[in-house]
Parts: structure tokens; sequence; C-alpha cells
């Protein structure tokens, strides 16, 4: 009888321990990103528009937003500035975004954001539409509260500020988890203070990722629906490299969105300003690890080694896994046809499609990985990367562009 009562404790034990670790990946913790889709935004634009009726001033003004959308993008982007018809726009624009209007019975006022398809803008402007961004970098967002820790072990509001934000005019290629799944078993606060590359391999190759980026706020309340102090810090890799940060204030609790907001901007200018500073260059250590070399032998009868008898089969037949852009569906069909056309290049398929991002391709090579990497550059691609897992681009000269000011963002 003294037994049979421990046991049974052990088991219940064991049941509400599984109960417990299948609750935390049920579910989600947090919100998908609201345009992973990487497109270029103008925002702030103004117009004061009259019609007949209500509807047609807020279609004029929604025609007139993208005009001046479009003068300004394309001076942005080293472009003359000047405009193009509405046909033509309407195919690039991807989205409105409202950030204030008033509308009349026949007259429309607003401040408006405008949203180009990546590409196609890039195409009608004739630089290369991804070529300017970086490698992928995960994004682990952690946020400090009251002495809590927390990025995706429960749904929090500086997740949700990094969702919100819309990165098609930042030079760094973001990866942000939506919390679903197993991101909160795979990133958490405890992984950041994790510096073995080991693991860190695995789960930045589970998200197609090459490096990791940490944006950290530290929130301070003055007390109860108070004033609320933000202190952000730009943090990068394994190490947790810490590469700027700033303090940020809002009035009241109430204001908390802005400011976070405020702070996700302020933490993607230090990003931008480390890419073009060198300091997000590639860590060899995150890359994967290369296959084991075989062992040498000795010789055989004969003189032959075995090496002599099997000749180059040691190298045929290898993987190599390629990350490549997609902006379209024709680009994955043009990729796939390039890489075919590499001598030593037995089969190329699409294993991951992402259009509008990053997708994963399988090349089986009858030679040497490397031979296959100078091929690419011989080609016209930018690679990066060693071993069995390789990233490519098209190599393309886009004019030079201003570095961002860094302005004060109103926190309330």
């Amino acid at each position: 009888m003294p037994a049979r009562p421990l046991t049974t404790a052990i088991a219940i034990a064991a049941l509400l321990g599984g109960a417990a670790a299948l609750a935390q990946i049920e579910g989600g913790r947090g919100i998908a990103p609201i345009d992973s889709g990487g497109s270029y935004e103008v925002a702030g634009v103004t117009v004061d528009v009259a019609g007949k009726t209500a509807d047609a001033a807020r279609f004029a003004g929604w025609r007139l937003a993208q005009r001046r959308a479009w003068v300004q993008l394309s001076r942005r982007l080293g472009g003359g500035g000047e405009l193009v018809s509405d046909g033509t726009l309407d195919q690039m624009v991807s989205g409105i975004v409202v950030e204030k209007e008033q509308i009349g019975p026949t007259r429309y006022i607003a401040r408006l954001g405008v949203l180009f398809n990546r590409a196609r803008a890039g195409g009608l402007l004739g630089i290369a539409a991804y070529a300017d961004r970086s490698r992928p970098m995960l994004v682990v967002p952690l946020q400090v509260s009251g002495g809590v820790e927390t990025v995706f072990e429960r749904r929090n509001p500086w997740q949700e500020a990094w969702a919100r934000f819309r990165t098609g005019n930042s030079a760094v290629d973001y990866i942000r988890p939506s919390g679903s799944g197993a991101d909160s078993l795979l990133l958490n606060a405890g992984q950041i203070g994790r510096p073995g590359r080991g693991w860190w391999r695995t789960v930045i190759d589970q998200y197609g990722a090459s490096d990791v980026l940490i944006p950290v706020v530290r929130l301070y309340r003055t007390y109860p629906g108070g004033p609320i102090v933000g202190v952000f810090e730009a943090r990068h890799g394994p190490d947790n490299r810490y590469l700027g940060s700033a303090t940020l204030r809002v009035g009241s609790a109430a204001g908390l969105p802005q400011l976070l907001d405020a702070g996700v901007k302020r933490l993607d200018d230090m990003f931008q300003r480390a890419l073009r500073g060198g300091m997000l260059g590639f860590d060899p250590s995150l890359a994967p690890l290369p296959d084991p070399t075989p062992a040498a032998t000795d010789d055989i009868e004969g003189g032959d080694t075995i090496a002599e008898i099997v000749g180059d089969s040691a190298t045929a037949g290898s993987v190599v896994t390629v990350q490549f852009d997609t902006p379209t569906a024709s680009a994955v069909a043009n990729t796939e046809s390039a890489l075919r056309s590499i001598p030593g290049v037995r089969r190329a398929i699409t294993t991951s499609l992402a259009l509008g991002g990053l997708s994963l391709m399988t090349v089986t090579l009858d030679g040497d990985p490397e031979a296959f990497k100078a091929a690419l550059t011989a080609r016209g691609y930018q690679v990066l990367g060693s071993g069995q897992t390789l990233r490519i681009r098209r190599s393309a000269i886009t004019p030079p562009t201003a570095a961002p000011a860094t302005e004060e963002v109103p926190a309330g």
C-alpha cells in the first residue's frame, strides 16, 4: 500500500507535465506580420480633394496620393521623379494605408501611406528589387517589463509592434516569427543567453535565416496608467552583441503602442547603420557544418588505393541547398533553369516556395560544391555561405541612397 500512492502521484505529475508541455505549443503566442512581402512604403502623403460625392472625392484622393507617393519613391531610389500613367500605378500599388482621414459629403482630407510592389516598382526604375537587402535575419524580440523577460512565452505588445512594422523600406531582410507552433519553445528568453552555436544553427536553419537580431525593450512604468519610459537596445548574434540604444517616453499607458512603434523604427535605423558599417557580416560559426571528411586509407595490393579504384564517386551526387529570392513565379522557373544549365548540375528542384520572399532549392551535383559556387559567381550571382548551404542573389549596382536621418519620433 505505501508504494501505490507514490506511484499514483508520479503518474499524475507526468500527466500534468505532459499537459503543460502540450498547452505551451498549442495556440498562438503572437500575431503574424501584416506585411511580409517587402513592399516599398511611402508614408505621410497628405491630400485634400473635392468631388461630386463622398466616394468620388475619396477615390480622387487615393489617386492623387498614388501619384505623389510615386514621385517621392522614384527620387528616393535614384530616379528622376517622373510621373507614370494611373494604369501603371494601379498595377504597382499593393495597398493604401489610411493614417488619418476626414470624409465629407463632397470633400476628402486625409494623410495616407502607399505600398508599392517591390518587384514591379524596381523593374520600372531599372534596379534590382532585392539586391540591396541583407542576408535573412531572424528577429527574436525580447521584452523586459516588471522584471519578467518575454519573447514568445506569451503574447506581448513588443512582438505585436514588430509584426506591425512594414519592412519594405529597410535594407535588412527580417524574418519575423508569428509565435505559433513551436516558436515559444525554440525562441524564448533563455535561448538568448545561450551562445552555443550548435543549437543556434539548428534554430536559424529552421526559419531559413542566416543570422539573428535581438531587439530589446525595457519598460519602466511610473505608476499604473501613467508615463512609460522605454529603453530600446539593438543586439546581434548568438553572443548578444550590443549595437546601440535609445530611450523614449510616452505620457500615459494608452500611448504604449505608439511608443513601441517609434522604438521599432529607431532599432531598424540602428540595424541598417550596422549593416552599412559591416557589423552584420557573415558569421562562419553559424554556417552548416560540412560533411565529415573520409578517413585516409592505406595502399592495398597492386599499389592502388581505394580512392583510385572508386574514382571521384566521393564527390559525385553532392547535395547543396540554395536559398534564392522569388519575387514572382517566373523568378522560380528562371532561377531553376539558370542553375540546371551549369555543368555538373544533375538536378535542381525548388523544395520550399515563398513567393515574395526567400525560397529553397535542392541542387544535386556531380562534382565539388566549391566549383559550383565559382560557376554561380561567373554567371553574375552574388554567393554567400559555404559548404552545403548557399545564399544567392543577382549582382546589381544599385544607385547610392542617402543614409536615413535619425529623427525624434513624437511618443505621446
